[in-house]
Order: structure tokens, then C-alpha cells, then sequence
């Protein structure tokens, strides 16, 4: 299903909305209010979710290649198996967010919070990890990562 054409501004309230295999590709949603919003096997790919709330947003499966996820609040949001290729994660906050079994190939998360986050079994090749927060964050492989606490 097809929601949004991608000429749509950002700044949404879309708190709670069930988006559950809806197309928002190429939207722009800056800034949008996506509190618990279910977004579980959604086509997000390229959509700019710059400083958007996406706190406890359900995330799973969803296609975010290419999205831009700047400064996003990320907040115990659920991403699990979702495909992060390319994406653009520059400090946002995935405090304590489950990101395990994703795809986060090349994507970048200079300055990202992962405090508490869960990575097991993620796919981080080639990112970029720059100036990140670990605390009590789950790594890939499993390990405990507390280097920021």
C-alpha cells in the first residue's frame, strides 16, 4: 500500500499510527512525531527522518536503505532485521533500541548514542562508527561494549 507521495513535508503527527507493509519511500518526514508508530516490513527506503521521534516505533523487517535518520530519536524503538544499508544514523539516539539481525552496511552513526542497544547477529561492514556512545551495548558477535559509560 501506498501512503504518501514523496512531496510530503515533514513535521507529521503520526504518533501510534499502524503503517504495518505501508510505502513511504522518498517522503519526507523531518521532524515528523512517530511515537509507537508500526512501521514493521515498511518500504522507508530514502525517506529523510531527519529529527524525527520515532521513540518505541515497532521498525521490524522495515526497508530503510538510503534513509536519513539524522538526529533521530530512536528511543527503544524496535529495528530488528530491518535493512539500514547506506542510512544515515549521525547522532541519533537508539538508547536502548533492538537493532539485531539488521542490515547496517556503510551506513553511517558518527556521534550515535547506542547506550543499551542490542547489535547481536547486526551486519555493521563497512560503517562508520565514529565518536559513538557505548554502554552496556550488545555487539554483533555478542560481547559487551561499556567503553563510554
Amino acid at each position: 500500500m501506498t501512503l504518501m507521495h514523496p512531496a510530503i513535508t515533514g513535521g507529521l503527527r503520526l504518533s501510534g499510527a499502524n503503517l504495518t507493509f505501508s510505502s513511504l519511500a522518498s517522503a519526507n518526514l523531518t521532524g515528523a512525531d512517530m511515537v509507537f508508530a508500526n512501521l514493521t516490513y515498511a518500504d522507508l527506503a530514502y525517506t529523510n527522518f531527519a529529527t524525527a521521534n520515532l521513540t518505541g516505533a515497532n521498525l521490524t523487517g522495515a526497508a530503510l536503505d538510503g534513509a536519513n535518520l539524522t538526529g533521530a530519536n530512536l528511543t527503544d524503538a524496535n529495528l530488528s532485521g530491518a535493512n539500514l544499508t547506506d542510512a544515515k544514523l549521525s547522532h541519533a539516539k537508539l538508547t536502548p533500541s533492538k537493532i539485531g539481525g539488521g542490515n547496517v552496511i556503510r551506513a553511517n552513526l558518527t556521534g550515535a548514542n547506542l547506550t543499551g542497544a542490542n547489535l547481536l547477529g547486526a551486519d555493521l561492514s563497512g560503517t562508520k562508527l565514529v565518536g559513538v556512545d557505548y554502554c552496556h551495548t550488545v555487539m554483533p558477535d555478542g560481547a559487551a561494549n561499556s567503553s563510554s559509560c
